[in-house]
């Protein structure tokens, strides 16, 4: 909530979409609802949400006692509709909230496809945000939002509509994910490569504004290389156990002994997210991205890597260390996943990285193109990744133009690779010359929420 740049007046960055919203894994909503049965499992995306029925609600005060916590929180999510979750809901906001394992508790998402498709969730996130988190009155700040190339004209108006309605702020200004994340390295024109959780987008940026028809989309992020790992430590006989499962008993001194609990009442939307937390964790701490592509035999034989699961067992971790990064550059080898079948089918259609970077550079007009090869911006959690940045250079400079100077860039701090927007963001409303870019309140009451459009193009 701080201003980074000096004195000027404090702004709140709030960002909408399915990087956006992922700005900060703190952002989570647990719903209390009407009914149990009613929710449809769809596809894994961002933001989570829990939802219970309101029945069994009523005098739980000691529910959060008999769940077991389920620490490390990652976004992570089951999908639903937005008339899903209408009705009487209580809803829980923040990772504390969602730490906690609570009967039918199911997790859900206001996102599906990177679209908003329940604003009842995100307007209570917003609302957590800038009350219980940021302790601001929003009608004393302008707002920036941070929206997805995807983003369409029905969801900014629907955004805008909710900022001025409900929040009464007193304007209001939309920006590109991709622009913001140029600003923050300094330059207004390059090519943003984002990989997130939900998915990687290459997207050019001119003079501060997307070339659209130029933006190519992946759905493979950083949550699909986690259920990549699951299944296949599943194919090997590894079960990762869920924290609220189990708990450690002291037999005697300095000896402890690992007890299951049962919680027969617990979703398995629940079950499968907090799995994903520790499976997230075992890729983020053994994973590298390979030096070259990934070949079976000649990893067959690599060390074993041991990671502690969270109930004691200690896990060998070997050729999937170099494998599951390297589904990035060769979505194919989903194929030989166990588990992945669904997604396997559609695998051969989906580009690697460097394919979509160079194809993205090749809808663009030749004379930029020189300069987008050469300003390749790595941004997204996914962007940590050992290595990563290193072999995308290295597969360029082997399948560009031999005229094509290619140098990527990504900060050597994992924090600013993550929050790029956001800073950027800082930075943009920093800058004297963007204060009367600002869609006031009073352009919102004479000319509409679908003047939005017209302000921030």
């Amino acid at each position: 909530s701080n201003n980074l740049y000096g004195s000027v007046p404090l702004k709140i960055y709030m960002l909408i979409g399915l990087q956006s919203l992922n700005l900060s894994h703190n952002n989570l909503t647990g719903i209390i609802s009407e009914k149990i049965g009613n929710l449809e499992q769809l596809e894994s995306i961002d933001l989570v949400v829990g939802a219970i029925d309101q029945m069994d609600i009523d005098g739980t005060g000691d529910a959060d006692e008999n769940s077991g916590a389920s620490g490390d929180l990652q976004n992570n999510a089951k999908n639903n509709d937005s008339d899903k979750t209408k009705g009487k809901c209580k809803l829980y906001v923040g990772s504390q909230s969602l730490g906690y394992r609570r009967d039918y508790m199911e997790v859900l998402s206001p996102l599906k496809n990177g679209v908003v498709v329940d604003w009842n969730i995100v307007d209570n996130i917003w609302d957590h945000a800038l009350r219980e988190c940021l302790l601001v009155d929003p009608k004393e700040r302008p707002m920036l939002l941070a929206e997805p190339c995807s983003n369409t004209q029905e969801q900014r108006e629907r955004a805008a509509e909710l900022m001025f309605e409900k929040y009464k702020v007193p304007a209001l200004f939309l920006a590109k994910n991709a622009v913001l994340t140029s600003f923050a390295s300094g330059r207004a024109t390059s090519l943003v490569v984002d990989s997130g959780g939900g998915s990687t987008t290459v997207v050019p940026v001119l003079d501060g504004y997307v070339l659209q028809k130029a933006v190519i989309t992946s759905p493979i992020g950083g949550e699909f290389l986690t259920d990549c790992l699951m299944k296949s430590l599943e194919g090997k006989g590894i079960t990762i156990r869920p924290r609220y499962s189990f708990k450690k008993k002291e037999i005697r001194l300095g000896s402890l002994q690992t007890v299951d609990l049962d919680f027969p009442h617990t979703t398995e939307s629940y079950k499968l997210y907090s799995q994903r937390v520790i499976a997230s964790d075992i890729k983020e701490c053994v994973c590298r991205t390979p030096d070259s592509p990934y070949d079976e035999s000649a990893y067959s034989n690599i060390p074993m890597t041991p990671y502690e699961l969270p109930d004691g067992q200690i896990i060998e971790v070997g050729s999937d260390r170099f494998k599951i990064p390297d589904i990035l550059f060769n979505p194919s080898l989903v194929q030989t996943i166990p588990g992945m079948e669904s997604f396997a089918e559609i695998a051969p259609s989906i580009r690697g990285l460097p394919k979509m970077i160079i194809e993205s550079i090749n809808k663009c007009d030749v004379d930029i193109r020189r300069e987008l090869f050469s300003t390749i911006l790595l941004t997204g959690g996914t962007a940590s990744m050992q290595q990563l940045k290193e072999r995308i250079e290295k597969d360029l400079l082997e399948e560009s133009p031999q005229a094509a100077r290619v140098k990527v860039f990504a900060s050597g701090n994992a924090t600013e690779r993550r929050f790029s927007v956001w800073i950027g963001g800082s930075i943009l409303a920093s800058l004297g010359s963007f204060q009367q870019m600002w869609f006031s309140k009073s352009e919102y009451e004479e000319q509409g929420a679908s003047y939005i459009q017209r302000k921030c193009p």
